[in-house]
C-alpha cells in the first residue's frame, strides 16, 4: 500500500515538472520575442538618427556696392545639414588677402543655425575700404584691378562629432575705382540773347582706370568765372576704353541776364575760367558705378556758332 501511495507521488512530481518546464520555455519565447523587438526598433532608431558631417561650398561672390571710398561684398555660402536635429552655426571667420596681405578680416558670432535635412545659403558681408588698403601698400594704386582670395572658416557644433571647422576659400578680381578726368574744352554758342542762350559744352572724359567704363548718364553744374550758368544732364550711352579719351556734347540753355554784366566780359575775351563738379553713372565689368567727376580753374573757349574750330575734335 505504501509502494503504490509512493509510486502517485512521484508521478505527481514528474507530471509538475514537465509542466514547469512547457511554463518556462513559453516564458523564455516572449522574452525573446520581446528582445528581438527592442533589436529591430533599436536598429531603426539608430538609422534615423544617423550624425554627419555637414558641407559648405562657396557659391557666389557679389559686389552690389562700389565706389571711391569702399566696396561692399557678399560671399553666399551654401551650408548643408544631413543630420535630424538643427545645428548652430556658432562662428564665421573671414579673411580676405590679396598676394598673400591681407586687407580686411572679422568674426562673425552666433551666426544662426542650418535647419535639420536641409540647406541653406549663408549670406557674408565684407567690406573693403580702399584709403585703408591704399594707405598700407604703397603698390596698391587707384584705377588697378587687384587679385583677391576670400577665406573663410566655418564652426558648427555637431552632436556626436563636437565642434567641427569647415575651411573654405575663393578667388577673384576687384577694382580699386579711380575718377575720371574732365576738361570742358569749349563752349560752342548756337543762340545768343539776354533772355535765352542755347549752347552746346563740348566735354573730354579721360578714364584713368584699367577696365572699360560704359557712361549712361551724366549730371553736373558749370561755373564760368565763377558765375554758375547751371545745371546740365546727358542721357547716353558712350563707351570709354580701360585708360582712354571719350569726348561728348552736352546741350545746355540758360539766361544770360541772370549772370550780370560777367558773360558780356567772356564773349569780349573768348574765353574764360571754369569749374564742373557732378556725377557719371557707368557699367563697368564689375557691374553699375557713380563716379564723381570735377574740374577747377580750368580755361575753356568760346565760339559762335559759325565760328570754325582751331582744333580737330575726336
Amino acid at each position: 500500500m505504501a509502494s503504490s501511495e509512493n509510486m502517485k507521488v512521484e508521478r505527481e512530481i514528474t507530471e509538475r515538472g514537465h509542466k514547469d518546464e512547457e511554463r518556462n520555455e513559453e516564458k523564455g519565447g516572449f522574452m525573446d520575442k520581446i528582445k528581438d523587438f527592442i533589436h529591430d526598433i533599436g536598429e531603426k532608431i539608430e538609422g534615423a538618427v544617423r550624425f554627419g558631417k555637414p558641407t559648405a561650398d562657396v557659391k557666389a561672390i557679389h559686389l552690389p556696392s562700389i565706389n571711391l571710398h569702399k566696396a561692399d561684398l557678399v560671399v553666399d555660402v551654401l551650408v548643408s545639414n544631413p543630420n535630424p536635429i538643427p545645428i548652430p552655426l556658432v562662428d564665421i571667420d573671414y579673411s580676405v588677402e590679396s598676394d598673400g596681405r591681407k586687407l580686411v578680416s572679422g568674426l562673425i558670432p552666433d551666426a544662426g543655425t542650418i535647419h535639420a535635412h536641409g540647406s541653406e545659403i549663408v549670406k557674408i558681408p565684407v567690406t573693403l575700404i580702399f584709403h585703408d588698403i591704399k594707405s598700407t601698400y604703397d603698390d596698391i594704386k587707384p584705377g588697378s584691378i587687384i587679385p583677391y582670395r576670400v577665406k573663410i572658416a566655418l564652426l558648427v557644433d555637431v552632436p556626436i562629432f563636437g565642434r567641427l571647422t569647415l575651411p573654405l576659400e575663393k578667388k577673384g578680381e576687384i577694382p580699386v575705382p579711380y575718377k575720371p578726368d574732365v576738361d570742358l574744352e569749349k563752349i560752342r554758342f548756337g543762340k545768343f540773347s539776354l533772355e535765352e542762350t542755347v549752347a552746346t559744352l563740348h566735354l573730354k572724359i579721360e578714364n584713368k582706370n584699367d577696365f572699360e567704363l560704359s557712361l549712361n548718364k551724366l549730371e553736373s553744374e558749370v561755373w564760368l568765372s565763377d558765375v554758375s550758368i547751371g545745371n546740365v544732364e546727358l542721357y547716353k550711352s558712350v563707351k570709354i576704353a580701360k585708360k582712354g579719351i571719350s569726348r561728348i556734347q552736352i546741350p545746355m540753355t540758360f539766361r544770360p541776364k541772370d549772370l550780370g554784366s560777367a558773360v558780356w566780359d567772356m564773349m569780349r575775351r573768348r574765353g574764360t575760367g571754369y569749374s564742373i563738379k557732378g556725377n557719371i553713372d557707368v557699367d563697368t565689368p564689375f557691374g553699375p558705378m557713380k563716379l564723381p567727376i570735377s574740374r577747377e580753374g580750368g580755361k575753356t573757349h568760346l565760339k559762335k556758332g559759325e565760328e570754325e574750330d582751331d582744333d580737330d575734335e575726336v
